[in-house]
């Protein structure tokens, strides 16, 4: 009996391990050469891993939820000669961050020959019985100076091989992996979600409409007093009251903190798992300084974008300072000054930090930015924004005031030297010649790398910002 054990390979973001979203086999049955073995999310995307081999399952590691480290064995198989098997050295298309293929450049979007995510033979994804270790990607490689480590966050490693995901039929239901996730996330049974997308296909929209209306909750349709019965099982009974006060209505000692904890730890997966890295990482690498002011916009002429204006104000004052737009190696104390301003935009969402990049921001004008930023936020939302989005933007910013907050402390992420935040807007009294009045204004908060930037040119940055805010359109 010749077996064969799988090990996790690389899903093309660098990233040291992936999470099991959903076993498309169990121990026992047989599984033929490519078809998809396990649905893994990472912090970018859930994808499709598909088997390497043709045979029966004899091992799976872990269940729905559980973390596999990347080069830990993911199954083990009991190969079957009766059914086709790739030949040995045959490429898969799935790399480990080699040189792309002559014909194909570092983030080029065409799809793969075959459409699919395929595992790869090489750096240790299967060992037959267990033999063969794994090929470290953990061996603190860094990114080439010439090559952004973009993340959602700021830090994943960037891949050559270009994956795309197709909608794949498991259990009679055509439909994404991501729509899988979204729909187990929102408790749906994607079983019994209409359709309504091309070829029979359930579509992200299709599950958000089955979680609003109800009509695919998981069992039998329950009947309206039966739901009502749900919910009212369902909400939590109203926590006691707690007392300094003993039932004899004495005082008594109450307990000092840590006696106890309540609530179960929870493990971080996916993008909030790669955001604690990557937050981790920026604080042991860079020497961050901020300075805040206050864009005055009294002048403002009638309703205005204010998420346009801020990218707008930001392209400006990179042009005025562009060592602020910039790329700092802090190993071989190197910078690159970038002609073009691609911005990071933080997208905040349940399931954590992203950072997609808004691209040729300084050619883009009011009415094209909001486009592209709907574009991004939608494509983070379903989960489906490719991995050449979340990496090369040269500068960040976080509007974090469109939830409260004057100033904070927004993290640079190596290898970009400055991120801008922007605070809530205030009516503040200023004085003015003559008198006092009351002016419409945003606070502005600037962290930048002091490694790479002076204060000087900070401060000039931050200027060049608060003057073009301040222009009347």
């Amino acid at each position: 009996m010749t077996t064969k054990q799988f090990l996790l390979p690389d899903l093309g973001e660098g990233l040291p391990d992936a999470t099991i979203v959903e076993w498309y086999v169990k121990v026992g049955d047989t599984i033929r050469l490519d078809e998809n073995l396990v649905s893994m999310e990472t912090a970018k995307a859930v994808v499709d891993v598909p088997s390497p081999v043709s045979g029966k399952v004899l091992k799976l590691a872990g269940g729905a939820g559980d973390v596999i480290v990347t080069g830990a064995m993911l199954a083990e198989f009991e190969l079957d000669p009766s059914l086709p098997q790739r030949a040995e050295g045959q490429d898969t298309g799935h790399h480990h961050g080699g040189a792309p293929a002559p014909d194909q450049s570092v983030g080029s979007q065409d799809p793969a020959p075959d459409d699919r995510v395929v595992a790869s033979d090489e750096g240790g994804a299967i060992s037959a019985a267990g033999t063969a270790a794994a090929k470290g990607h953990a061996d603190g490689a860094r990114a080439e100076p010439g090559r952004d480590a973009g993340t959602v966050v700021g830090a994943m490693q960037s891949s050559d091989a270009v994956r795309s995901e197709t909608a794949v039929a498991v259990g009679g239901v055509k439909a994404m992996p991501a729509v899988r996730a979204m729909a187990r996330k929102l408790g749906v049974d994607i079983a019994r979600v209409r359709a309504r997308g091309a070829d029979g296909t359930v579509t992200m929209d299709d599950v958000k409409r089955a979680a609003a209306d109800g009509s695919a909750r998981p069992g039998a349709a329950p009947t309206p007093a039966a739901m009502r019965a749900h919910f009212e099982a369902a909400r939590p009974a109203a926590p006691a009251q707690r007392s300094t006060l003993s039932q004899a209505g004495k005082p008594m000692r109450t307990q000092p903190p840590g006696v106890a904890a309540s609530g179960q730890p929870e493990q971080l997966k996916g993008v909030r798992r790669n955001m604690a890295r990557v937050m981790a990482d920026a604080h042991a690498q860079v020497v961050p300084t901020m300075l805040c002011d206050d864009a005055d916009l009294h002048a403002w002429i009638g309703k205005q974008d204010i998420t346009a204006r801020l990218i707008r104000a930001i392209v400006a004052a990179c042009k005025a300072v562009p060592a602020l737009n910039a790329w700092f190696d802090g190993d071989k104390l190197t910078r690159t000054l970038h002609p073009h301003v691609d911005i990071g935009i933080a997208v905040d969402t349940d399931d954590g930090l992203f950072v997609p990049a808004l691209r040729n921001a300084d050619m883009l004008d009011a009415a094209a930015v909001r486009g592209a930023i709907g574009r991004l936020r939608k494509q983070v939302e379903e989960r489906t924004i490719p991995a050449s989005e979340l990496a090369g933007y040269t500068i960040s910013l976080s509007n974090f005031g469109m939830f409260a907050g004057r100033y904070a402390t927004p993290v640079v992420v190596p290898p970009c030297v400055a991120i801008v935040g922007a605070g809530k807007l205030s009516h503040d009294v200023v004085a003015v010649m003559g008198g006092i009045e009351v002016h419409r204004r945003m606070p502005i908060s600037l962290t930048f790398d002091h490694r790479a930037a002076t204060g000087g040119e900070a401060a000039r940055f931050l200027k060049a910002l608060l003057d073009d805010l301040a222009l009347p359109q």
